[in-house]
């Protein structure tokens, strides 16, 4: 299989201040320079602030396409961050490489390391700080241009100018277009939850989502996670 993207760059960020509401955030990332361990919990210099819902082995590095940023500058104009990447905390930036193309499971090489697709973004909202837009994380998740996580099956090196080559692909008919699609368009179809909540390269969280749906017939409440208030202060 010959399936290689180049690295645009490799990125990582400490915790820092984000907004004027105090909140902290891990996601100012920015360019590295130098080799980077690539470990089973991320980037080895890179941070997360909240760590019951950032990070952790089933989101270990972050990757988001640079293909999306102009649709993004013409629907927010005059927003600085989008000037380069980085502005949705991604550690790996490329281009040729989208939410169509790529299925839970596939397999890549980063340098010497050895990654797997586990999940798709669940936007949060630090993302309306960090755009100043009082909806973006719920734009973010309306787009479908999402990003997507990877988990790390081998510890290695990255450095920049490195290729992200597709090894192999282990469930290709579940694109993250795709699990997109079931998880915020077609909320509740029966059979496509049933066959995600057996998914085994899905990580463990979105598949218990998926067993939810099925149990209660119903779609979770998404209000906290898009605007940080729970939904009777929405």
């Amino acid at each position: 299989m010959n399936d290689a993207y180049p690295i645009g760059y490799v990125m990582t960020g400490p915790v820092a201040a984000l907004g004027d509401a105090g909140a902290v955030s891990a996601m100012h990332k920015r360019p590295v320079h130098d080799v980077v361990r690539v470990t089973t919990t991320g980037l080895a210099t890179d941070a997360q602030a909240d760590l019951k819902v950032h990070g952790g082995p089933e989101k270990a590095i972050h990757h988001y396409p640079f293909d999306h940023y102009a649709a993004w500058r013409a629907e927010l104009p005059a927003r600085p961050v989008l000037d380069e990447p980085g502005a949705f905390g991604e550690n790996l930036s490329t281009q040729g490489l989208v939410e169509t193309g790529v299925a839970v499971g596939d397999v890549f090489r980063l340098g010497s390391a050895v990654l797997q697709v586990s999940q798709g973004r669940q936007p949060c909202w630090k993302l309306n700080l960090r755009f100043d837009t009082r909806d973006m994380a719920l734009r973010l998740q309306q787009s479908g241009r999402t990003g997507w996580y990877y988990r790390v099956l081998e510890e290695g090196d990255v450095s920049p100018g490195d290729r992200l080559e597709r090894i192999d692909r282990v469930t290709p008919a579940w694109t993250i277009e795709r699990v997109w699609r079931v998880f915020y368009i077609d909320r509740l179809d029966y059979d496509a939850l049933s066959a995600m909540a057996e998914l085994p390269t899905l990580a463990e969280s979105w598949r218990r989502h998926a067993r939810r749906r099925l149990e209660s017939k119903s779609v979770e409440d998404w209000s906290k996670r898009l605007t940080g208030k729970d939904a009777s202060q929405a």
